[in-house]
């Protein structure tokens, strides 16, 4: 159920679902025998109602106390959104937008919503002052960013709302910022009780051993752009779009922009012309328009970065396609969550996960141990499946539409298992293992192409078989380091190259 329905569902009915009235209870108990400072995170699914529930927290809270409430939000959708459902609980806000300097007026209003860069800049001019704050909110808290405003509100109750109490800055975790985490009902407890969608997740293997990670802590834009926008990978999505999510209202995430415009016109060129592409740097009007089209579109597909993580709500979604990696547990729920909400018609969706990412994280609706992760993140981040580990038990199958290319080389299976004992029961160097592999992809390209450069191009389309074979040698020798295996990969391609060269000119010159 999307907001706007949360909204008219108040209006109707004015009335929280049970859950909703339990946390409250909770929320207001506990901050009756905690002192009037004290941190408190409060943690429900995406769909489960926060907004719903802090706006009942802020109405509640001003009856029994003479004092003023602010709503922090990091987005300006966000406070727009946050401040139409103040409204429909009665509660007289205000939005302090950038426009505004100076609150002659804030008398007249119990509440303010605002950004928190915007309240931030405005709180270090000396004319700008909220008197009297006895209870902040802080919607989407895990953004590390809102840590600027807590010395503002230093009296002050605070209570941070989030699906994930996972800081976005491993460095500065949440519990050195709030006192105590209240866990609410599981993503499995919403489904059953009929206020989520259930999911179906389909899985497809894809070698991630390429992909870098910056200093944010996730895999870069350029690693997943290069990885993402190769035509393997392009023939992977669109098989999948095509075997699971065909005629179904489908969201794409991505991790670049270059992606999300290269799978456009992957979907132009198969024929889909119900596609359209947004992202932050897609203008307001633009955005609008394509938002308005996605939603009155039943097949409409939209591939997107970033951008539709947060305030937004279409519950009409039916597939969600993770055409990314990340090691972001927040993003992945939130990326899961766009298509979680419920319909009087829609009781399922479906998610293609395209990066490894359940295998990770687990399944979208596991248990997960909150607790745990708000108290203990480091522990929580280093348990975390790396991508070696997942991908070591992945059977590797070369996509019909590569195979294709190779179609002269009957046989193209290479058991390197099978090849390391042999040669190892041989005495031989295990090196050899992976020259009998180049030496087999490279009859491959010849025996496939008319020139050499043709079989150099058809090479590049053995990046994953490449990769897949690097790390099944790896494997065979034991523990070894990342580095060692990316150079491998590299060594191996380069060798590939010019032992292309070689047996191109014997079988032609």
């Amino acid at each position: 159920m999307s907001k706007n329905d949360y909204i008219q569902s108040l209006e109707d009915k004015k009335e929280l679902y049970h859950y909703q009235k339990r946390d409250i209870d909770v929320i207001f108990d506990k901050m009756d025998n905690t002192p009037s400072n004290y941190h408190l995170l409060y943690q429900l699914p995406t769909g489960g109602g926060k907004t719903v529930i802090f706006s009942e927290i802020v109405r509640r809270y001003l009856e029994h106390h003479n004092k003023k409430v602010v709503v922090l939000t990091h987005r300006i959708e966000l406070c727009r959104q946050t401040s139409r459902m103040l409204n429909t609980f009665d509660v007289k806000n205000k939005i302090i937008t950038s426009d505004i300097k100076e609150l002659p007026d804030q008398d007249e209003y119990s509440c303010f919503v605002a950004m928190i860069e915007t309240l931030k800049n405005r709180l270090n001019d000396k004319k700008f002052l909220i008197d009297n704050v006895g209870l902040v909110i802080i919607d989407e808290a895990h953004y590390n960013s809102f840590r600027k405003l807590f010395s503002s509100f230093k009296k002050s109750y605070i209570i941070g709302v989030t699906a994930t109490p996972l800081s976005s800055n491993i460095k500065l975790p949440m519990y050195q910022n709030y006192n105590e985490l209240i866990v609410g009902d599981t993503i499995q407890s919403l489904i059953d009780k009929g206020y989520l969608a259930k999911a179906t997740t389909y899985s497809y293997d894809v070698g991630l051993t390429s992909l870098k990670v910056g200093i944010n802590g996730d895999y870069t834009v350029k690693s997943s752009d290069d990885l993402y926008m190769n035509m393997v990978m392009q023939e992977k999505l669109l098989h999948a779009y095509t075997e699971k999510s065909l005629g179904k209202k489908t969201l794409i995430f991505n991790n670049g922009i270059n992606t999300s415009l290269y799978v456009y016109d992957t979907f132009k060129e198969a024929g889909y012309d119900n596609i359209r592409h947004l992202d932050n740097t897609t203008s307001a009007e633009e955005r609008k328009d394509i938002l308005h089209w996605f939603k009155k579109t039943p097949d409409a597909i939209l591939t997107s970065v970033g951008i539709l993580t947060t305030g937004f709500d279409e519950p009409t979604v039916e597939s969600i396609i993770l055409n990314r990696a990340t090691k972001s547990i927040t993003l992945y729920f939130q990326m899961i969550g766009r298509g979680s909400r419920k319909l009087h018609d829609k009781n399922e969706f479906i998610i293609i996960d395209l990066g490894n990412n359940a295998l990770r994280f687990g399944l979208w609706n596991e248990p997960v141990d909150w607790q745990h992760i708000f108290k203990y993140p480091e522990h929580y981040l280093e348990s975390l499946r790396d991508d070696a580990e997942i991908e070591k038990n992945f059977s590797y199958k070369m996509p019909d539409a590569v195979r294709k290319k190779f179609s002269k080389t009957k046989d193209i299976s290479f058991d390197v298992e099978a090849e390391f004992k042999k040669t190892v029961s041989s005495n031989l160097k295990s090196k050899e293992v992976i020259e009998k592999s180049i030496l087999q992809h490279a009859n491959m390209c010849v025996d496939n192409s008319e020139t050499i450069l043709e079989a150099r191009m058809l090479s590049k389309l053995l990046n994953d078989d490449i990769e897949n074979r690097v790390k099944k040698y790896v494997n065979c020798l034991g523990k070894t380091s990342k580095n060692y295996r990316e150079w491998l990969v590299d060594d191996y391609k380069q060798k590939l190259t010019l032992s292309i060269g070689t047996i191109f000119r014997k079988k032609h010159f």
